[in-house]
């Protein structure tokens, strides 16, 4: 069974277990109605020869993992969706804790739960494999802050992980997974293990799932903010309580591997397997263009405008075929990405005009359902081949909050949304 079928048919067939209170064990009977409410897309671990970070430990052993998870809409329940994906070998976790954050690594002490998997606290997860838990008893507030801690009891080396997290996630000896708050061994901002959060869906309920790279996953945002554009559009939509289930990962491309899989192979897990999932933004592309010509990928050939385009016609043909709403987004400016940095060959005016090309069949094909016009948000009105100053994180690719800000806030929700209320 691959690991999409193996997804569905986790979220499907629920466990259908009675109402239990145990002493910090709060397992809730399966409505079997269930919606995302957060999402971190699962990446294998690269090789060393590639030049970014891998930003987790190489294993780890006999610790606990504290990660939080910024949610889009509510609920009364919860249920985790942990990963296995990439590993040729099977993980064993020790005990699993789900609470409502306070601060840094604290939780709240009365919302700490026991995360159970078929009735028992600790789960093996098969290689390349998912693990839904039972649900839990937890009541999660709108746009709140989930900890999930996961003790990790025998070695295990770390080999999936979502790379740009962008939030804090705390390290310590032993199993500390239903301790109050913890003094950390270490940190990082990448995430294992955790790979989906679901609350109890309510009548009408219905997800937005943005789909995407860097710019979608929040690369340039402030760390622990949560001001990526998709969580500015989550602030936006909460009152309608539709959620928001941000699929980016930094570096990724629309034909091709390397800090992730392609968007083609990727669509099913991240986007068609999602419950009350009705419409999709797609912003991808830039990787392909960028990234040949550059030490990121110095072998490879160029893409073609006509093959990234073929990509995106791909993507919009199975989003239509399983009748998904999808916005296409432009690609952003991106002159003088990474300047005076050893990935400067990022950026060159051959690549400009593919992005041009790109951009106008988005614009002017009619094959999107709508189309969400990111580029002349953020672009600079007197050089439209690079980004506005007071938007530009730096790197000159990647915008800031307020550029974040800006671009969830040009969004049209009727035109987003199809006008449905």
């Amino acid at each position: 069974m691959s690991v999409d079928m193996g997804r569905r048919a986790l979220l499907s067939a629920g466990f259908a277990l009675g109402l239990c209170f145990c002493t910090g064990v709060a397992v809730a009977q399966d409505t079997d109605d269930w919606v995302g409410t957060w999402t971190a897309s699962p990446q294998p671990v690269w090789a060393p020869d590639f030049l970014a970070p891998p930003k987790v430990p190489r294993n780890l052993w006999n610790q606990t993992v504290r990660e939080l998870a910024h949610v889009s809409i509510g609920g009364s329940k919860i249920r985790l969706l942990l990963t296995n994906e990439y590993t040729n070998y099977p993980v064993t976790l020790g005990s699993v804790h789900a609470a409502i954050s306070d601060k840094g690594a604290a939780i709240v002490p009365a919302s700490d739960r026991t995360v159970t998997f078929g009735g028992k606290p600790q789960v093996t997860i098969p290689p390349g494999a998912p693990a839904l838990s039972d649900p839990i008893d937890l009541v999660v507030p709108p746009l709140s802050d989930v900890a999930v801690s996961i003790f990790v009891p025998g070695v295990t080396p770390i080999e999936t992980m979502h790379w740009e997290g962008r939030q804090t996630a705390y390290i310590v000896a032993g199993d500390k997974a239903a301790e109050q708050d913890i003094k950390p061994d270490s940190t990082m901002t990448a995430k294992v293990f955790l790979s989906e959060i679901f609350v109890d869906a309510q009548p009408g309920a219905r997800a937005v799932v943005t789909f995407g790279d860097s710019i979608t996953d929040g690369d340039g945002s402030t760390v622990d903010a949560n001001t990526r554009w998709p969580d500015n559009l989550a602030r936006r939509l909460s009152d309608r309580k539709i959620a928001v289930l941000n699929e980016g990962i930094s570096g990724a491309k629309v034909l091709s591997d390397r800090m992730g899989v392609n968007a083609l192979a990727r669509f099913e897990r991240d986007v068609l397997d999602q419950p009350h999932a009705d419409v999709v933004t797609m912003m991808m592309g830039i990787n392909d263009i960028g990234w040949p010509d550059s030490v990121l990928a110095p072998a490879d050939k160029m893409s073609t405008a006509d093959q990234v385009i073929a990509g995106h016609q791909q993507i919009i043909a199975r989003a239509h075929l399983h009748h998904l709403r999808i916005i296409g987004a432009t690609l952003t400016p991106f002159e003088d990405t990474f300047h005076g940095t050893p990935l400067f060959g990022y950026y060159s005016e051959e690549k400009e005009k593919l992005r041009q090309a790109v951009n106008t069949w988005i614009r002017e094909s009619g094959a999107y359902d709508a189309v969400a016009d990111f580029d002349a948000v953020v672009r600079d009105p007197a050089n439209p081949k690079h980004l506005k100053a007071e938007f530009d994180s730096g790197d000159h690719l990647h915008p800031n909050d307020a550029g974040y800000v800006a671009m969830a806030d040009s969004i049209d929700l009727g035109a987003l949304l199809g006008n449905k209320k």
